[in-house]
């Protein structure tokens, strides 16, 4: 397994952030994990000898609104999420040059990392009220669900079978309306069906402000 240097992911991370591009993960996935279950020892000494820590902090919580928060996140979605950036379903400059030479062994013991790290929490509570309505009930008549019916209560993420919705209650708002808007136009299309892409082409630019809002908040 070869190591990248920190010089040059920092320099990548200049480009990235010229180009708009969006990091690791949030909104839902299949779970579709070819190793079911990872080392979080192993994990954490990978993350703390790489540039895992540089973007999302030892414990998976950036405090910086371009990189998402990752703790407590499931870590088969983490993991799936991996296994797209390495092997081109999820479009990322970064995180495809620090997956590339990563098995699965690898990825998943980084998720389990994550995963056992504490949960993400919203740190200014918001009052959207257009937000909250998308998220507790949906807009039937745009053929919007409710963004909890999935991602269950306060945001805090579901597993239901073999699928896995991730924890977005917490993420960063910069984070959020970002994924939105990259599931609306398509730029990012790695969920069951493109069940996201659906979703998010029904929704306005207001929504999506007041959707970021409310969800950072959680």
């Amino acid at each position: 397994m070869s190591r990248i240097s920190i010089d040059l992911i920092r320099g990548a991370l200049g480009v990235a952030l010229l180009l708009g591009t969006a990091l690791a993960g949030a909104v839902d996935g299949p779970l579709n994990p070819r190793v079911a279950v990872g080392d979080p020892v192993a994990g954490r000494a990978w993350s703390d000898d790489n540039v895992c820590k540089e973007c999302h902090n030892p414990d998976g919580n950036s405090t910086v609104p371009e990189y998402p928060r990752l703790g407590g996140q499931f870590s088969p979605y983490l993991l799936k999420q991996l296994q797209d950036f390495r092997d081109g379903r999820r479009k990322n400059f970064i995180m495809q040059a620090l997956t590339q030479d990563l098995g699965d062994r690898d990825l998943a013991d980084i998720s389990a990392h994550f995963a056992a790290q504490p949960l993400m929490k919203g740190s200014t509570p918001t009052a959207s009220a257009l937000g909250r309505r998308l998220f507790e009930a949906g807009d039937p008549g745009r053929q919007i669900p409710a963004c909890a019916g999935c991602h269950g209560v306060d945001g805090k993420g579901v597993l239901a079978g073999k699928l896995a919705y991730p924890a977005i209650g917490g993420q960063h708002r910069f984070y959020l309306r970002g994924q939105l808007q990259d599931w609306k136009a398509g730029i990012r299309s790695n969920s069951p069906d493109r069940i996201m892409n659906s979703i998010a082409s029904a929704l306005g630019d207001a929504d999506i402000e007041a959707l970021a809002d409310y969800l950072s908040g959680l």
